[in-house]
Order: structure tokens, then C-alpha cells, then sequence
């Protein structure tokens, strides 16, 4: 028998009582190991890599495979203090899953469940990332050569929880799903000195606001309108008392964008406006940049294409076609280099993403599993490889 509802919504239950921040999952890569023990194994392998010990791939054995299909879901947590008042909130202080990951993990269990009963016709590849939240866990277990040997990907599928979505609506476009990020990091170097004395010194506050004046610009100024690009400095450091010029400032932002293209040209733009006023300003202005693997999602066309019909087609699934989000996932590494789908599953919660009152609702687990079982068994009697 594959699992019914109320047995998924237990596991979930399970999971959200023990979140663990990014690289640190152990116990839920342990539960995560005994609930996939209690699977029929005739059609399982499990693959664990030493270097990434949080993650977890699990190959089910396809009948006559021309194709190993991948799916993914993510593991960690968010530094939130829950506040829902619910009998199985996050027994771990100052973590929860704030962004619905124990939701992911459940959905994904419950697929796995019924592909270890109901053997594929392809290979199919379950793979529970850590550390999606920070550390680019996708990235990493792409470099260590995960997806490789039996354990090789043709093509990835994986879904996000939409809190705006009623509960069990799956939601996806094709192209950018998702934008991509950069952390970016300007240390301004000046002199400090004298409030009295202003031409004694180099004031970085002063440097610092022309900064952000001029990078706001790039947005409004230098970049095609009907294109989407964010700049966003939401930290400011500087100064040590209010009558001494500050001699070092530093700034800490995010860039977004829906293409890998604008992420580059937004920084190289910005690398452009620091170089120029190091020179008007004769000070030393780093920069720094770290993008890990948060690329934008993009989705493959054709891929895509198949994942929107079929499920426009079925009358047991709620779809809706979506538009691009700002938001930034560490899946877009893995589409860059493996084609594959991302697509949300409504969940329908009053509270956001990442908030201490995020509650989504439990029936979507269910009706998300069985959409993508019918999914992945129409994409296997597909004949082109």
C-alpha cells in the first residue's frame, strides 16, 4: 500500500518538529533514511557522499530505462522563532522550516514510496539536497560529481511551495521561474578624522551615499525597462561616534536578476561606478561578489512544455500558468547544467515564506504527490529520449 494522506502528513509533522540549518541536517537525513527503509528495497539504491554528509540520493531501478529522471527537494531550515502554537512546532529554538522544505521532503517521500511499489519504466533519481537557504548545497553536490555512474541525471524535476496558491494548485512557466542571485560586498576605504577638520580627511559616509545614489541609477538608467533587474543594499556600516569622519564604510547587498546575463551586467556596472569614483573621490573602493550556485531557474522549454500540457490536461489537477519571481533557489545551478522543470505547489498560507507564521496546508502534500506521479509516469511512455 503507498502511503495515504494522513501517514504523509504525519512524516511532515515529524519533519517540521526537527528543523536543521544549512550543512547541519543530520537527524533529518537520519529520519529521512529509516522512513526510506520502510520502503520495499527490490528496486532501491542508496548513494550517501562523505564530503556532503547531510545529503541523500536514492536510484529507483527503472523495467526498461532509456532516461534517468531526477527529482529534487531540499532539506534545511531558516534561523526563524516559530510562533504558530501548534502541538508538533520546531522543538529546535531559533529554527523552523520557515520555507516549507518538510513540506518538499514529504511530497518527494511520497512519490519515492509509490515508484518502490510500482517499479518505473526509467531510472528514476531522488536526490534530498541539504542546504538550499545558504552554501549552494545543489552546487556543491553537483561539483563533487554526485550525479554520476548509475546516479546520472538526463533531466531534473523539483517544486517550491507558494503560499498564494490554493492548496494542491500546481503552478509553473516556462522560461525564468525564479530569478537569480548575487551577494554583493563594497568596502569603501577613505580617511578618518575630525568633524572640525572635513578637508584633513576623506569621509567613506559621503563616498557611501554617492554610491548607492549612483548604483540606483543602473536600474532606471541602464537597463532596458521591459527587462527585470534589482539592486538592493540593505546593510550600511561606518562611523564610531558622531563627531569623528568615518574612514571606512561597508555596504551589503543582493543582486537579482531573471537571466544570468543581467546578473552580469548589473555587476559589471557596478564594478564600473566603484572604479570611477575611487578616482573622483582618491580612495580604495573593493568589491566583492559571490554568487554561488543561485542562478536563475530557467526551465527548459521542451521539458516544460510536456510538464504545462500534461497538466493542463488532467482534470484531477488545478494548474495555473505563473509569472517570474524575484525570489532566488540554488535549483537554478542544477537547470544550468542539467535541463529540467521547477514548479510551485499552492499551499495556501496567510503567512509568507521565511515568516515565524508560515502554516501551510497539509492536504496540498497528497494532491502534490499524486500530480507528479502521474507526471513522471507520462513522461516515461514518452518516446523520445
Amino acid at each position: 500500500m503507498t502511503l495515504t494522506s494522513d501517514e504523509l502528513i504525519e512524516i511532515r509533522r515529524h519533519l517540521h518538529m526537527i528543523p536543521e540549518l544549512a550543512m547541519d541536517e543530520h537527524q533529518t537525513h537520519d529520519y529521512l533514511k529509516q522512513v526510506i527503509a520502510s520502503f520495499p528495497q527490490t528496486n532501491l539504491e542508496i548513494k550517501e557522499l562523505p564530503e556532503l554528509p547531510t545529503a541523500l540520493l536514492v536510484l529507483v531501478k527503472g523495467v526498461n530505462p532509456q532516461r534517468n529522471i531526477g527529482y529534487r527537494c531540499d532539506m534545511d531550515a531558516l534561523p526563524v522563532d516559530e510562533m504558530n502554537g501548534l502541538s508538533y512546532a520546531s522543538k529546535h529554538p531559533h529554527v523552523m522550516h520557515a520555507c516549507g522544505h518538510d513540506i518538499h521532503m514529504t511530497v518527494a517521500l511520497g512519490i519515492l514510496n509509490y515508484f518502490s511499489i510500482n517499479q518505473p519504466k526509467d531510472n528514476l533519481v531522488f536526490f534530498f539536497q541539504p542546504a538550499e537557504e545558504s552554501k549552494s548545497g545543489g552546487k556543491v553536490a553537483y561539483d563533487l560529481g554526485a550525479f554520476s555512474g548509475q546516479f546520472k541525471v538526463d533531466e531534473f524535476y523539483g517544486l517550491h511551495d507558494n503560499p498564494q496558491l490554493k492548496s494542491g494548485v500546481i503552478g509553473c512557466c516556462n522560461g525564468t521561474l525564479f530569478a537569480g542571485t548575487t551577494e554583493v560586498n563594497i568596502i569603501i576605504t577613505g580617511k578618518s578624522g575630525h568633524a572640525a577638520y572635513p578637508h584633513l580627511a576623506n569621509d567613506a559616509i559621503v563616498i557611501a551615499a554617492n554610491f548607492i545614489n549612483q548604483v540606483q541609477t543602473v536600474i532606471s538608467r541602464s537597463i532596458d525597462p521591459t527587462k527585470c533587474g534589482v539592486i538592493t543594499f540593505g546593510k550600511l556600516q561606518a562611523g564610531v561616534i558622531r563627531n569623528v569622519i568615518a574612514g571606512q564604510a561597508r555596504l551589503e547587498g543582493t543582486i537579482r536578476g531573471l537571466t544570468q546575463e543581467m546578473i552580469e551586467f548589473i555587476r559589471q556596472r557596478i564594478t564600473e561606478i566603484a572604479s570611477g569614483l575611487q578616482k573622483s573621490f582618491n580612495c580604495q573602493i573593493t568589491v566583492e561578489y559571490n554568487q554561488g550556485g543561485y542562478f536563475p531557474v530557467e526551465n527548459d522549454p521542451t521539458l516544460t512544455k510536456n510538464f504545462i500540457e500534461y497538466m493542463q490536461r488532467q482534470s484531477s489537477v488545478d494548474f495555473v500558468e505563473t509569472k517570474p519571481k524575484m525570489t532566488g533557489e540554488d535549483f537554478g545551478y542544477l537547470l544550468n547544467k542539467i535541463p529540467g522543470t521547477m514548479f510551485w505547489l499552492g499551499v495556501e498560507s496567510s503567512g509568507a515564506l521565511h515568516s515565524h507564521d508560515f502554516l501551510p496546508k497539509e492536504n496540498a502534500i497528497k494532491k502534490g504527490a499524486d500530480a507528479i506521479v502521474g507526471f513522471l509516469n507520462y513522461r516515461m511512455n514518452m518516446g523520445e529520449k
